[in-house]
């Protein structure tokens, strides 16, 4: 298990982080807000330990970035905020668990592997096509067993093109689908990501154009492939 602990006060944090050693979970630290959200979106994580009360975007603004991605990141809150109210709003903000100072640190540990255990039961399929193995838990793409490092957009378009096994996805379902409501329909947005997708994923390339109608994972890349996005 890896965590993300999202805590201000060095003491505590680094203390969290060396307990949780010896329980062989693994976790990275982030002081602020900003530093949060930067890990992120670098790293997977099996679990967000949140502090409410944090520099720069609070902790309740990483809980909102963390529901708003659609990961299912699972959000543990563990702050001194102890009113009843402000634990039924940090439910609201998509807390999955909530842990107040001061606190005993085997409960924590107990507390992590009761969620952790939970999400394993409401893991997504992994995904393979055309040597393309995609694992939207841990949002990790390997082409033939090799890791392919991708953004946020081009996972996303990868996972609806992997999604339609082979089927044929137009511009404007993966513009719906992969970007928000707020999209310009008439961005050539798609087009870039695709192209950048294709090149990420390398040689022979595996999404095929199909002309007028979109794009579409190709089970034998050396037929039906082509690097005009």
């Amino acid at each position: 298990m890896r965590v993300l602990i999202v805590e201000d006060e060095p003491l505590m944090a680094e203390g969290i982080r060396d307990g949780l050693r010896l329980e062989a979970i693994a976790s990275d630290i982030a002081g602020d807000g900003h530093s949060a959200l930067e890990l992120l979106a670098v790293n997977s994580y099996d679990i967000a330990i949140l502090d409410r009360d944090t520099p720069g975007p609070t902790g309740d603004d990483v809980a909102r970035q963390i529901v708003a991605s659609g990961t299912g990141l699972p959000i543990l809150m563990l702050t001194a905020a102890d009113r009843i109210d402000e634990k039924a709003s940090g439910f609201e903000l998509g807390a999955d668990d909530y842990l107040t100072k001061p606190f005993d640190l085997q409960e924590l540990v107990m507390r992590l592997r009761a969620l952790n255990r939970r999400r394993a039961h409401h893991r997504p399929p992994v995904r393979e096509l055309a040597g393309v193995t995609l694992d939207p838990f841990r949002r990790e793409v390997y082409r033939d067993g090799r890791y392919v490092a991708l953004t946020r957009k081009q996972f996303a378009v990868l996972e609806v093109l992997l999604a339609a096994e082979g089927g044929v996805v137009s511009a404007e379902e993966l513009l719906e689908r992969a970007w928000d409501e707020n999209a310009d329909p008439f961005t050539n947005a798609v087009r870039i990501t695709v192209s950048a997708l294709r090149k990420r994923l390398g040689e022979p390339w595996v999404i095929g154009t199909v002309p007028g109608a979109g794009y579409r994972i190709v089970d034998r890349p050396d037929e039906e492939t082509s690097d005009d996005a």
